[in-house]
């Protein structure tokens, strides 16, 4: 294939590498480029589905956010409304001159089979991917072991189902009573039935084992990511069931399961990020979330190319062990978790981070 070089960029502004890689030793917090003239520019691409689903992609903004306030940064979101328009967006951000992106940003792993492709094409920009490995040298990829996580929540939900549990909290006016049932029955409801969120199910599942081999673990996925209603529908009918927690990993899609769980007056579990926080109206309801720090990824993704050290052709693993995910109790209902299962999670994590535990990426594993 022909590569394309339309005679611009890349060495962050010709010549301003070096500097920049040295003069930002001292300037973290500041203006970024040093006397802040030069301002480098990002492109997002999210996810389909979209900003303002509380998660994941609000996770990979919250980290672009944080570099446009530390450094002299200025960004461009763009979001896909389906996997088509992915390409598209990819192209039209590297084709860009005015302004001239130092740094495409390709969160999820929808991206991956469109960017191997663009990345070739325009060889001389720099890429990053989240939850996808692009194998150039243009391509920086960022991965998470989402099931070390899970795992974690998992194991909080097989705890806490054992067990007799109330609380009664107030979250934006709204007083909620829920409780554990006595049934062993927790669920998992997932986005679209992908091999990435069949690594949730699988942690999940193999947690709740970890905890209670006798509860019984319900998966369904809604096919979307963006349908609260439909997540309502599934999560009622687990709690229906006998379900008293439910975790889930769809997205906005997810947001219908803290809504059933409030009606309900039984447990729910966030993704990506502190749901208890981001959607603080469900903050009642919400036990715990399996915090995804995508952020972190867009942030020194951001940070490293203005330092001029870039990791293209890298693949960085980010798991419990390297704080790329983590178990984040509700700030609302968190405290009221006994210490004894809290003692219990802070076990298995280290054990997981240690190599006793193996966690298990497929839920046919677990």
């Amino acid at each position: 294939m022909v590569k394309i070089d339309e005679g611009r960029r890349r060495m962050l502004k010709v010549g301003g590498a070096g500097l920049l890689g040295t003069g930002l030793a001292g300037c973290i917090g500041g203006s970024g480029g040093g006397s802040g003239s030069d301002t480098t520019n990002v492109g997002m691409v999210y996810a389909t589905g979209g900003l303002g689903d509380n998660s994941f992609n609000d996770m990979a903004h919250k980290g672009v956010t944080k570099a446009e306030k530390e450094f002299s940064v200025k960004s461009k979101d763009t979001e896909p409304s389906s996997p088509s328009d992915v390409s598209a967006l990819q192209k039209k951000l590297a084709r860009s001159s005015n302004p001239d992106y130092e740094l495409i940003c390709c969160i999820g792993f929808v991206q991956r089979s469109k960017l191997q492709k663009n990345a070739e094409q325009f060889s001389d920009q720099k890429f990053m991917v989240v939850d996808a490995t692009v194998e150039k040298d243009n391509v920086a990829s960022y991965r998470f072991k989402e099931h070390q996580g899970s795992f974690q929540v998992g194991n909080l939900a097989g705890l806490l189902t054992s067990r007799d549990f109330e609380t009664t909290a107030t979250a934006e006016g709204k007083e909620v009573t829920a409780s554990t049932n006595g049934d062993l029955k927790v669920g998992f409801v997932g986005g679209k039935e992908v091999p990435l969120i069949k690594k949730f199910e699988a942690g999940f599942k193999a947690g709740v084992k970890h905890a209670n081999s006798d509860v019984e673990v319900s998966s369904v996925y809604a096919g979307t990511w963006s349908d609260p209603g439909k997540g309502q529908s599934i999560a009622n009918s687990m709690y229906e069931n006998g379900a008293d927690i439910v975790y889930h990993a769809a997205g906005g899609t997810g947001n219908g399961i803290f809504k059933a769980a409030q009606s309900k007056g039984r447990y729910a579990i966030g993704v990506d990020s502190d749901q208890s926080k981001s959607l603080p109206k469900y903050s009642n309801v919400i036990l715990a979330s399996m915090v995804k720090y995508v952020n972190e990824a867009v942030y020194k993704s951001i940070e490293r190319t203005i330092n001029g050290n870039f990791d293209g052709g890298s693949v960085r693993r980010l798991g419990l062990e390297k704080n790329g995910v983590a178990a984040v109790y509700g700030n609302k209902i968190g405290s009221k978790i006994p210490d004894s299962v809290k003692s219990e999670l802070e076990s298995s994590r280290k054990k997981i981070v240690n190599g006793d535990i193996t966690v298990p990426t497929k839920p046919e594993n677990v």
